[in-house]
This record gives structure tokens, C-alpha cells and sequence, in this order.
């Protein structure tokens, strides 16, 4: 996400588009893109507002 978000132009604190919008693009099974949201989230990358969406995280977490 951290070269993706670089690369893609997704800023720090944009919503990204839905679940369903994102299997849409990606030509993947929406359980697909729920995986990949839930690893970003576990790692911080991304944060979910219910109700609202999810957004790129405000700031990259380093590695350790």
C-alpha cells in the first residue's frame, strides 16, 4: 500500500472506493477484496469508519 498508495496518487486520508467498486475494477470476487481490506487494516495501512468507509491510513507505520 505504501508504494501503491505513491504510485496510484491515493493520498493520506482519502477514501477508497467501496468493496463492490473495487472487486468491479480488479475483475475479483468481492470476498477477494474483504481479505486484502482486512490485512491492510491489521497492518495499519488503512482505516475503516463504519458507516463512512475506508481510508488511507494518516501515516505509515515503520517497520521494525
Amino acid at each position: 500500500m505504501r508504494s501503491a498508495s505513491s504510485s496510484t496518487g491515493v493520498a493520506p486520508g482519502e477514501k477508497l472506493p467501496s468493496t463492490r467498486q473495487l472487486a468491479e475494477q480488479h475483475d475479483v470476487h468481492i470476498s477477494t477484496i474483504s481479505r486484502v481490506m482486512s490485512l491492510l487494516k491489521d497492518r495499519e495501512l488503512v482505516e475503516g469508519h463504519p458507516g463512512k468507509g475506508v481510508y488511507v491510513a494518516e501515516s505509515d507505520r515503520k517497520s521494525e
